[in-house]
């Protein structure tokens, strides 16, 4: 127990000094400034280039989705998410040690080319997102998370990063084992990590792009549009879409749903009137609404 009261400890002081290194020694694996870099050129192109014309660049929930970025991105992990990953890893490699099993790294693909390993990663991480994803909208407890995501009803880049707190540890523990038996670096994992902000910047930002044949392998904002649809087809009652990265698994599984152009239609989810619009309420709405329909 001592231990992981250790490890908490410089969990918090060891996540505060790496914050502030990375706010004030900007490099070239910089979370923050590249964080702020890639919003701020996807927002020029939305303004640049708007799909809805008709929509204000400080659109509605700009301020609160700006907000999010910082939380889900920086102050999450500060607050606690950070220390409550390193227990769990303590924990898991000391329930392996107990079999005497000292790592679980499956898989070396370290001396594969560089290439290789970061497309390896990308596919493999991506495919499991898009099936935790799937189950956000399938299980009916899920889905009260995944409502903040869904309650923006106006597209931005920055509406990617409109999620609950409860979404990242999801994500994260379904991720962990899979990845965790292959050996990935630190800094592959930063350029796969960026690649997928940007993918995902694009797909909530104001711009009708499809990327042409490349749409059937790369989720895209003509795409992604549909998925936020408020009224949901009957072929898809759960809902469509669901890629992260990429569009390819939808096809694939037969949840691709592109009508026709996305444009005007109305998005959020049945009874979205009702959501509420502050930050504090948004994450206590998914605990609250659980336990009443429970009762």
């Amino acid at each position: 127990m001592e231990r992981y009261l250790k490890i908490i400890q410089d969990s918090f002081t060891g996540y505060f000094n790496y914050l502030m290194q990375e706010i004030t020694n900007p490099s070239w694996t910089n979370y923050f400034y590249w964080l702020i870099a890639i919003s701020l050129c996807v927002w020029i192109i939305e303004i640049a280039l708007p799909w809805r014309k008709n929509q204000s660049i400080f659109r509605k929930g700009f301020w609160l989705d700006g907000f999010y970025i910082l939380f889900n991105f920086f102050l999450f992990s500060l607050i606690g998410y950070n220390a409550l990953s390193n227990i769990g890893v303590a924990v898991f490699n000391d329930f392996l040690g107990l079999f005497e099993i000292e790592n679980i790294v499956a898989v070396n693909i370290q001396t594969l080319p560089v290439w290789s390993q970061l497309l390896i990663m990308f596919v493999i991480a991506d495919f499991i997102q898009w099936n935790v994803h799937r189950q956000l909208h399938i299980r009916p407890w899920l889905w009260q998370f995944h409502k903040v995501h869904h309650s923006v009803k106006e597209m931005g880049f920055a509406a990617q990063f409109r999620f609950h707190f409860m979404e990242t540890i999801i994500y994260k523990t379904a991720q962990y084992v899979p990845l965790a038996m292959i050996g990935f670096g630190i800094q592959e994992f930063f350029i796969v990590h960026m690649f997928s902000v940007l993918v995902g910047h694009l797909n909530h930002a104001n711009v009708g792009w499809n990327y042409g044949f490349l749409g059937y392998i790369f989720n895209n904002p003509k795409m992604h549009i549909w998925h936020h649809s408020k009224e949901l087809p009957e072929s898809h009652p759960y809902g469509m879409n669901f890629g992260l990265s990429l569009s390819i698994w939808d096809y694939i599984f037969k949840t691709a749903y592109i009508p026709e152009s996305g444009k005007t239609i109305e998005l959020g989810f049945k009874g979205d009137e009702e959501f509420p619009r502050s930050f504090k309420e948004q994450m206590a709405f998914p605990f609250k609404n659980n336990n009443e329909s429970k009762e």
